[in-house]
């Protein structure tokens, strides 16, 4: 189960991130004047599926929590990094983000990393 509670929380980290960015990019640019960087910020706030994008962070930090009562943090927190390859993939497919050959070899080396770090 412990397994499990690390799944949910890289899961709820990448939904908070894809709809966070989602709903940014529809706002647009960040407004110049002090005033209304406030404004622009508090509606976004308000936004429920920004609402629901930190929501998901918090329950992400529960599940981890759980996690942590099973798993060593030094077996369980590689495979947090899990999270940049799904964002990648996801932003590329979403966003038309550019998923280049130089950003798939980072997410190889992720991999590795997961692979190596989880060991033992």
């Amino acid at each position: 189960m412990s397994y499990v509670y690390v799944m949910c929380t890289v899961l709820l980290t990448v939904f908070g991130q894809i709809v966070i960015k989602w709903q940014v990019a529809q706002a647009g640019a960040l407004p110049d004047d002090p005033a209304q960087k406030i404004e622009f910020l508090a509606r976004l706030l308000l936004n429920p599926w920004i609402m629901s994008g930190l929501a998901a962070a918090l329950l992400a930090s529960v599940t981890w929590m759980a996690a942590l009562t099973k798993l060593p943090l030094s077996h369980a927190y590689p495979f947090t990094a899990s999270a940049f390859i799904i964002v990648i993939l996801l932003s590329g497919y979403f966003f038309n983000e550019a998923v280049t050959p130089l950003k798939l070899a980072g997410v190889a080396l992720v991999v590795l990393g997961i692979i190596v770090g989880s060991q033992g």
